[in-house]
């Protein structure tokens, strides 16, 4: 973009490994979150719903686990894709995934600058849509899966929430580019 040309630009970037640690200290505090309020909607059924969970030791719930792991983290970068396409001058051409293998991490990437706003947008959708939300939906209808599955998904959106905890005071029209090889971005100002 033209317009950045002659703009300060800084570099935001988080450390993989630190937000893998960071993801390890907010599991406790995402499952008391989440679980508390499980427990104190279901406590009365809570003993049935568990020995079900346990009870159920056939061969596909390991499989099942698995394929809706594997799944949801697809799904999570696809997520970050989507929302950034939809602000991206180019849309998906300016979209690319992978893997760092050395740390077993996948990522997406925008090739554009996007708004501060657009891009904390797709930074925190994948944590909302399937870490949060089905959390909230497990304690509305009880179902223990769907609440591991959104402890997960919110747990494996910690280092998005870390770039958001960046930006977060960033004038949200400034503009932010996505670091080619690392995790977090530049940002742009006058």
């Amino acid at each position: 973009m033209d317009l950045l040309k002659n703009q300060q630009k800084d570099k935001f970037v988080i450390d993989i490994v630190e937000a893998n640690k960071f993801a390890m200290i907010i599991v406790l505090p995402i499952i008391l979150v989440f679980g508390i309020p499980y427990y104190l909607v279901w406590k009365q059924e809570l003993g049935a719903i568990l020995q079900n969970f346990i009870n159920d030791t056939s061969i596909s719930v390991p499989i099942f686990i698995f394929l809706f792991t594997f799944l949801g983290i697809i799904a999570h970068e696809l997520i970050h894709g989507v929302v950034w396409a939809i602000f991206a001058e180019k849309g998906f051409k300016s979209i690319s995934f992978g893997v760092i293998w050395k740390l077993l991490t996948p990522y997406c990437h925008c090739d554009e600058p996007l708004k501060v706003k657009h891009y904390i947008l797709g930074a925190v959708m994948p944590g909302l849509i399937l870490g949060i939300l089905p959390a909230v939906i497990a304690i509305i209808i009880g179902n223990f899966g769907l609440l591991i599955f959104g402890i997960f998904f919110t747990q494996a959106a910690s280092g998005d929430f870390m770039i958001i905890n960046l930006l977060k005071k960033e004038n949200m029209d400034d503009y932010v580019e996505d670091h080619p090889s690392e995790a977090g971005c530049y940002i742009y100002r006058e």
